[in-house]
C-alpha cells in the first residue's frame, strides 16, 4: 500500500491531506507537526483568537481525521529525511517509510538581533502557545511596544487597543504597510490606528532592546527610550529549510521547487509559499513568496494532485487580507510593475485601486472598507486578473460599471 507522509501539520499540510483522499488516494496518510494541537488557522492569532484568549480554530476534528483515515501525529518534528531508503525520522525515535514525501515547513518568526538571553519580555507570533503568552500580558492599561508595521504588527496593535493596552509600534521604513499594499491604503491603516491611540514611530532605527526581569525597553538611535511591560517582535518570517537542505534537496531562497511543487528530488514534493519562493504564471514565472492562508490551501490542494501524479501547475491569483477595527484590506495579484493606478470610490467610504501594467492589463487590485464592502469586486478584480484582462481604465473608475459585465467583456 502506498504510503504518503506530510511533515508539516499547517493550513497546507491538512488541507493537503484531506485532499488526498477527496482525490480518492485509498493509501495511508501519516500527517506530522511540532505543536501539540491538531492543525489550526494561523489568521485568528493576531485577531479574534487573541482577543478572546481562546482555543485554536481547528481546521478539523479528531473525528474527521479518523473518518477519513488520516493519522496526525502530534507533538514531534522530523529530525532527518533518508532520501535512499526513503524514510523520515522523527524527534521521538519513529522512523516512517514513505513512498512519496510532501514537505509542508512552512517558517518561523525572523528573529531580532542582539536580543538578550533570558528575554521573557520580548516575544514572537506564530504559535498559539505565542498568542496565549502575549494575551495574558494585554491587561487594559499595559504597555505594548510592536516591531514591525506589516500585517502581523498592526493587527496585533488593533487587537491589543480593543483589550484596552497602550501600543506604540515601531517600524524601520517610512511607512507602515511597505510591502505591497498602496501607500494611498497604507496611510488610511496608519491614521485610523492613531485615532485609536496606537503611537507609530516610523524610519526608526533601534539601538538597543531589553526584555529581562518585569519589564521591556527599547531605546531608539535618535534617543527616545521606550518602556513596556512587553515587547512583540513582527518583522517577517525565515522558511524553515534546514531539514530539506540536510537532506541534500537543492537550496534557492527557500526549497527550490517548479511550477509543480516538485523538489530537485520528484519524489518530494515542498509547498513554496513560505518555503521557497512560488512561481506565479500571471506574472511571468517570477518567484514570489507568499505568506498567505489561502494560498497554503491552494498550494495543499495542487500538491495532493501532484502527489498522485496529475502534473499540474498553480494558476491561482495572489490574494491577501486583513482585518483592522472596522476595516477589511484585501489586494488581488501583485502590484509591482504597474504603470498606471485607477481609482474606484464606493459606498461607506470604501474604494478600490486598480493597477495596470504598460500594456493595459489589470496586474493587481488593492481595496479597503468597512467589513465586506470590497470583497466581491476584489474576487472580480481576480478573476480579471487571471483572465489576463485588458479593461478601460474609465470604466474601472466608475462605480456604475459592473465589473461583471467587464469579465463578461
Amino acid at each position: 500500500m502506498t504510503h504518503i507522509v506530510i511533515i508539516g501539520a499547517g493550513e497546507c499540510g491538512a488541507r493537503a491531506a484531506f485532499a488526498l483522499r477527496e482525490k480518492g488516494f485509498g493509501g495511508e496518510i501519516t500527517l506530522t507537526g511540532a505543536e501539540p494541537h491538531l492543525p489550526y488557522e494561523r489568521p485568528p492569532l493576531s485577531k479574534d483568537g487573541l482577543a478572546q484568549a481562546s482555543l485554536p480554530k481547528f481546521i478539523a476534528g479528531a473525528a474527521r481525521y479518523e473518518e477519513a483515515r488520516i493519522t496526525v501525529l502530534t507533538g514531534v518534528t522530523a529530525e532527518s529525511i533518508d532520501r535512499v531508503h526513503k524514510a523520515v525520522t522523527l524527534s521521538d525515535g519513529v522512523s516512517l517509510d514513505y513512498d512519496r514525501l510532501l514537505l509542508a515547513t512552512g517558517a518561523r518568526p525572523r528573529a531580532f538581533p542582539r536580543v538578550p538571553e533570558n528575554a521573557g519580555r520580548i516575544r514572537t507570533l506564530r504559535t498559539h502557545a505565542d498568542a496565549l503568552a502575549i494575551r495574558g500580558a494585554l491587561t487594559p492599561g499595559a504597555r505594548l511596544a510592536v516591531i514591525g508595521g506589516g500585517f502581523i504588527g498592526l493587527e496585533l496593535a488593533a487587537t491589543a487597543r480593543k483589550l484596552g493596552a497602550e501600543v506604540v509600534l515601531v517600524e524601520g521604513l517610512p511607512r507602515v504597510l511597505s510591502r505591497g499594499v498602496p501607500e494611498e491604503i497604507a496611510v488610511l491603516v496608519a491614521e485610523r490606528h492613531r485615532r485609536e491611540g496606537v503611537e507609530i514611530i516610523c524610519g526608526a532605527q533601534i539601538a538597543a532592546i531589553d526584555g529581562a526581569g518585569d519589564g521591556a525597553r527599547l531605546l531608539l538611535a535618535d534617543g527616545v527610550d521606550i518602556e513596556a511591560d512587553l515587547i512583540v517582535v513582527g518583522i517577517g518570517a525565515v522558511p524553515n529549510t534546514e531539514l530539506a537542505e540536510a537532506a541534500g534537496l537543492a537550496i534557492e531562497n527557500g526549497i527550490a521547487v517548479d511550477e509543480r511543487l516538485c523538489t530537485s528530488d520528484p519524489r518530494h514534493l515542498c509547498r513554496p509559499a513560505t518555503a521557497a519562493p512560488s512561481l506565479c504564471p500571471h506574472y511571468g514565472g517570477r518567484r514570489v513568496r507568499l505568506e498567505a492562508w489561502r494560498n497554503a490551501q491552494d498550494q495543499g490542494a495542487l500538491a495532493a494532485a501532484n502527489l498522485m501524479g496529475a502534473g499540474e501547475t498553480m494558476v491561482s491569483v495572489p490574494w491577501f487580507w486583513s482585518d483592522q477595527y472596522e476595516f477589511t484590506l484585501q489586494i488581488a495579484g501583485l502590484a509591482d510593475g504597474a504603470e498606471t493606478t485607477v481609482r474606484r470610490d464606493m459606498e461607506e467610504g470604501a474604494f478600490i485601486l486598480f493597477h495596470l501594467d504598460g500594456e493595459g492589463r489589470l496586474i493587481a487590485a488593492s481595496g479597503i472598507g468597512p467589513g465586506n464592502a470590497v470583497a466581491r469586486d476584489i474576487r472580480l478584480a481576480e478573476m480579471l486578473i487571471a483572465a489576463g484582462a485588458k479593461p478601460e481604465p474609465l470604466a474601472l473608475a466608475s462605480p456604475e460599471t459592473r465589473l461583471k459585465k467587464l469579465l463578461a467583456a
